[in-house]
């Protein structure tokens, strides 16, 4: 992991303690802890930077999240005056929705409020034809455009990370629809597995260009996730899994996820759900997936000491993991889970709360 060993300082404000917490940050993909285990306080859906509850046509949502000006104004706004405790970095990432890597190829998106989703347009196989990825796709230039801008704003201030990119199997879903993917999973296995392995052609290439642009910037790593590394870092998943067998995610999943973490010198998987974690031995069986976000769900998922078991198969894989609970479950997980490996996200919103956690978690040991 050569480009990890490159390390830089960066003054942020209300967060003087950056290089500290990139060590811990650092330390916690090798399983190790320098005074305690990192904590972000994080809320679900921050990232999201789109006003809610309020109607909307289609062509006024498609122009607010379209606006450079606007989405990073708003980001900036929503920092102000705040002080960032522990390990929650203040990310900007430019965000057109889960699908914009497969409207790079064609896909049209639809806009809401907090998310967008693609219009499936590859009906036949003949459709594959359709299927185009440039550089002067309006979705890419726009992406680029919000990188560009919050470059030019964020300095000082917040990082900037790269978008939110799904190539592979969510991407083919994107353009095929999910209902009849799982369908071609019998039907049409060949013609599926060339269309995933087309959804990963250009993937590097792309990761690339945003990679550089934000390197060229000064800025290490990041993306939603908020978590930055001085190296390559990207966070792949198939949210298509949670469908599927682990028979068929070993034949359409496994080969795609060795090859897209490869060139990456940090890497951690987005297992949302139960669904995506009947496929967890395959994932942790990947040398270069070095950490695991694990997304419960809401409601009876919520509660965490449920997930404890799984949560100590991956420690005892040797990999890290993202745990994400209440303040209330933090005395009974800390009795319960060795912190080797632990990232802990908690919704704690005050200063006073947060203060309080980070004390709590350097007696954990």
């Amino acid at each position: 992991m050569d480009n990890v060993q490159t390390k830089w300082h960066m003054d942020i404000e209300g967060m003087p303690h950056f290089d500290k917490a990139m060590e811990r940050v650092e330390a916690w993909y090798e399983q190790e802890i320098i005074d305690r285990v990192p904590v972000r306080f994080f809320t679900h859906n921050a990232q999201f930077n789109v006003d809610s509850g309020v109607e909307r046509t289609p062509e006024e949502q498609r122009t607010l999240w379209f606006d450079v000006e606007y989405q990073v104004e708003k980001y900036l706004k929503s920092i102000e005056g705040q002080r960032f405790h522990g390990e929650t970095f203040p990310v900007f990432s430019p965000n057109l929705g889960p699908d914009v890597y497969a409207a790079f190829y064609g896909a049209e998106l639809g806009f809401g409020d907090v998310t967008s989703w693609s219009h499936p347009f590859v009906k036949d196989w003949d459709d594959i034809e359709k299927l185009h990825f440039s550089k002067e796709n309006v979705y890419f230039k726009k992406i680029e455009e919000l990188t560009k801008h919050g470059l030019e704003r964020c300095e000082g201030k917040f990082l900037v990370g790269y978008t939110d990119f799904h190539p592979g199997e969510d991407c083919a879903m994107a353009w095929r629809g999910s209902t009849q993917m799982c369908m071609d999973v019998y039907d049409y296995p060949e013609q599926l597995q060339a269309l995933i392995e087309f959804a990963f052609k250009d993937f590097q290439a792309i990761f690339d260009h945003f990679d550089d642009m934000i390197k060229a910037g000064g800025q290490p790593s990041s993306t939603w996730i908020g978590i930055p590394s001085f190296g390559k870092m990207h966070v792949p998943s198939c949210d298509w899994s949670a469908m599927i067998s682990p028979k068929f995610f070993k034949k359409f999943s496994l080969p795609y996820l060795g090859e897209e973490v490869i060139p990456m010198d940090r890497s951690i998987y987005h297992v949302d759900g139960p669904g995506v974690a009947r496929h967890l031995d395959q994932i942790l069986s990947v040398p270069k997936v070095h950490a695991i976000q694990w997304v419960q769900g809401l409601g009876k998922l919520a509660p965490i000491m449920q997930w404890v078991p799984l949560i100590q198969q991956v420690q005892d894989a040797g990999k890290a993991i993202i745990v994400d609970l209440k303040p209330s479950e933090l005395d009974e997980f800390m009795d319960t889970v060795r912190p080797e490996g632990i990232y802990l996200w908690v919704p704690a919103d005050t200063e006073e709360e947060q203060l309080a956690i980070l004390k709590k978690v350097k007696t954990w040991v």
